[in-house]
């Protein structure tokens, strides 16, 4: 017979009583003096007993309270890993800050020199707006480059073609995995001045490791037949890869990883949420944007705990397209089936999107002497520059030409217009064939694979047909006294990273012409992408 411990005291408790009881009556006929003795100490047993079943009865509540607590924290515990509903799957910003969070996961496991100090897991968050709650979340790892640095020309990629509305709607985290200071805050630096506005509205996060998150790389062992420093490189790529995927985590409801050499297809935020919104089933694992090593791969936000914990695992082992597969593999192939249905059963948790929507530019590997000329196929011809029907024009600038790159070619769409750098003084005309209503103008700089040639401190002036009826605080100023140039242009706008965009009040009549003057030296090259000039119907 089985009893529970508290049960079993009591029983035996009671059985000694009982074999006291008659014990007492044999000394009460043998020893009647002995009768008051006995029959205190049955009194005193009796006493315990009661004290006994109270105490039993007490440990038998708390007993309860755990039992119920640990159900509580397993039905949490599923509701953080459980499916999707139909109204998950929708594309909408998730509040997901109280998912699993970095110490929560057994880092310490796979990363044992983490318990020798205290914030070997605590970022340095060199700025941040604290956004969260966005659709997609966008981890971009950089590292200091021997030759080129391509990080720019990267964001400035991402952003080219986002509205504002999209860029509402993300968060860009760039993890410079570097723990030099300096170079650090260098880079921040650079960020906070090439796009203020994206810096200000929180958009973008800049942050790196401390120094403690990284182990001893000396005694690393060399497999695959790869040199010493190419096993350090790929080691630390993986844990910088975890250390991102895990901070990123909690900020919005898909995570998509990208690196610091790359361009994207215009319009490539939409297809992304149009491809994610698609999906009938939760039961993929990864959504492929572009075929090349851990390039474009989009995760569900709550699986990404589970993928950044396989990675550490093996972070020693392998490179990490390598152990994204295997962790396919572990989830769906069946050792006792062939390749080709592990294969099929693969696919069903990694669905590959064509064609591609990020291409990798960058020639010279992070990997000091490495060249990599890898290509995407299925990215396809990338689209430099916007055709728009614009109005009759003649176009004159004073800047110098590049090859076959004309202004005319650019305002009839058939081409960008690409310039030397421009110095203070420099314009761009655009004189009209008769006196127009413009509703609203759009011009902009730089394209996909020359992100960098924007133009910059550059304004955009009007020459109006007839004195008009100028709104007060036009451009923002108290009288537009200080908007007229002396040859008689009004100022109506001024280039933003790149893009002038504007509406022309009606109050303005008819306009002759519109010029883009510049103000300062460059540094860079001027590309023309996009002019588009609207005429009020």
């Amino acid at each position: 017979m089985r009893f529970r411990n508290g049960s079993a005291l009591v029983v035996l408790l009671w059985l000694a009583a009982l074999f006291s009881l008659s014990r007492y009556g044999a000394w009460v006929k043998e020893r009647g003096n002995e009768v008051d003795i006995y029959q205190k100490q049955f009194l005193d047993l009796h006493q315990r007993l009661l004290v006994a079943k109270n105490e039993n009865k007490r440990r038998s509540h708390e007993l309860s309270a755990v039992l119920n607590e640990l159900k509580h924290v397993v039905v949490e515990r599923r509701n953080t890993t459980q499916n999707y509903t139909e109204e998950d799957v929708k594309w909408k910003p998730l509040n997901l800050s109280s998912r699993l969070s970095l110490p929560l996961l057994n880092l310490y496991f796979y990363l044992p020199h983490l318990l020798e100090q205290e914030d070997s897991l605590q970022p340095n968050i060199i700025f941040t707006q604290g956004r969260t709650g966005v659709s997609l979340v966008m981890g971009i790892p950089t590292v200091k480059r021997s030759k080129e640095s391509y990080l720019m020309g990267t964001l400035n990629s991402l952003f080219y073609e986002m509205s504002a509305e999209e860029k509402n709607d993300c968060l860009v985290i760039v993890f410079v995995a570097e723990i030099n200071v300096q170079f650090v805050n260098a880079i921040a630096e650079t960020i906070i001045h090439a796009f203020p506005h994206e810096v200000q509205s929180g958009m973008i996060e800049v942050i790196s490791p401390p120094p403690a998150y990284y182990p001893d790389f000396s005694n690393i062992k060399e497999t695959f037949g790869d040199s010493k420093e190419r096993v350090r490189w790929r080691t630390k790529q993986n844990l910088d890869y975890s250390f991102l995927m895990l901070y990123a985590q909690p900020k919005g409801t898909f995570y998509i990883q990208l690196e610091d050499d790359i361009i994207a297809k215009p319009g490539y935020f939409q297809s992304i949420k149009d491809v994610a919104v698609q999906q009938t089933s939760d039961d993929w694992l990864i959504l492929e944007f572009s075929q090349l090593g851990f390039i474009g791969k989009l995760f569900k936000a709550k699986d990404v705990p589970l993928i950044a914990e396989f990675f550490l695992m093996f972070y020693k082992d392998k490179p990490i397209d390598w152990l994204l597969d295997h962790l396919l593999w572990v989830k769906v192939c069946n050792p006792e089936k062939d390749a080709k249905h592990c294969s099929r059963q693969k696919d069903n948790l990694r669905i590959r999107y064509r064609p591609s929507l990020f291409q990798h530019v960058g020639t010279h590997s992070s990997l000091e002497g490495k060249i990599q000329n890898l290509k995407d196929k299925d990215f396809g011809k990338q689209v430099l520059h916007k055709s728009h029907l614009n109005p009759p024009a003649t176009v004159t600038t004073s800047l110098k030409v590049y090859q076959q790159y004309t202004l005319e070619k650019a305002y009839k769409g058939m081409d960008c217009f690409w310039a030397l750098s421009p110095v203070a003084g420099d314009y761009i005309l655009f004189s009209f064939t008769k006196p127009l209503q413009i509703e609203g103008y759009l011009f902009r700089s730089g394209n996909v694979e020359h992100p960098g040639d924007k133009i910059i401190n550059t304004s955009v002036e009007v020459l109006l047909a007839e004195k008009a009826n100028l709104p007060k605080d036009f451009l923002g100023n108290r009288s537009t006294s200080s908007n007229q140039t002396e040859d008689g242009y009004l100022k109506i706008g001024m280039f933003v990273n790149g893009v002038a965009e504007g509406i022309i009040p009606p109050s303005l009549g008819k306009i002759l012409a519109i010029r883009l003057s510049i103000l300062s030296e460059s540094q860079v090259w001027a590309l023309l992408s996009e002019i588009y000039i609207r005429i009020r119907k």
